[in-house]
């Protein structure tokens, strides 16, 4: 895979699946910008991933449009260009309320961090990834294609990226290419890591629950020049958990 001197911004990529994809595009040579909200996640993530290559941290609301022009304005000062957008940033439902209880705050919160943020990373980064047959990977969810209870605006949110997505791909096309990735169940933390029990793996085909570099991976693929025919698609990386049916 070549990637020299191409610049990839990573939403969210302070922490978490952001994180790991910030540091496998910096493994196979590219240039990054952290677009973190966290300033202490975004400094320490750019001091530790530093001799893997050029990183950059800017702190970035992806729910305010100022915020993210100014972010995709430094990172052309910075690099020069852009090649690839990683819409990775996102929050989960403060409230896990049934439907007749759920804030009106709470919907335009999530739906406004986790949807409108890509929108706008996307509008802004569009003339720039243009110039360079660039690449937008949208980090939805297999929450966009089933559900538990009273998770409506995280799921809402999601499936709206995934038809983001194939709507991207057909306006942005050829020039831009977009495509989407539906993580699983993806452990983000150590603590989280201690809890697990061996049915969770289990219930898996694969047998075992996901890490964020599965999901990097993958993003790195669909960025990759041997993806070029790829586009407009979701990508489910759940270790085939949405296609094992279970009987209670």
């Amino acid at each position: 895979m070549s990637f020299k001197n191409k610049v990839a911004i990573v939403t969210g990529g302070g922490r978490g699946i952001g994180k790991a994809i910030a540091q496998r595009l910096l493994k196979v040579g590219v240039n990054v910008v952290i677009a973190e909200i966290d300033s202490e996640a975004g400094n320490s993530t750019e001091t530790e991933l530093s001799e893997l290559g050029e990183i950059k941290f800017i702190q970035t609301d992806i729910s305010n449009e100022e915020s993210v022009k100014t972010a995709i304005h430094q990172t052309i000062e910075l690099f020069g260009r852009l090649d690839i957008l990683v819409n990775n940033a996102a929050i989960s439902d403060p409230e896990n309320e049934p439907i007749e209880q759920l804030s009106l705050d709470s919907w335009h919160q999530v739906l406004t961090v986790n949807l409108t943020g890509a929108f706008l990373c996307t509008k802004y980064a569009v003339s720039h990834l243009r110039k360079h047959q660039g690449t937008i990977i949208n980090i939805a969810s297999t929450r966009g294609l089933m559900s538990e209870p009273n998770t409506e605006i995280y799921s809402t949110a999601k499936g709206g990226l995934v038809a983001l997505t194939h709507a991207l791909a057909n306006s942005l096309g050829p020039n831009i290419r977009v495509n989407c990735v539906s993580p699983g169940w993806i452990i983000t933390s150590e603590e989280q890591q201690s809890q697990l029990r061996p049915e969770d793996h289990q219930q898996h085909p694969v047998g075992r629950v996901g890490q964020p570099k599965d999901i990097a991976a993958m993003v790195v693929y669909l960025a990759s020049e041997e993806a070029t025919f790829i586009t407009g698609i979701n990508v489910v990386v759940d270790g085939g958990m949405t296609h094992k049916m279970i009987y209670v």
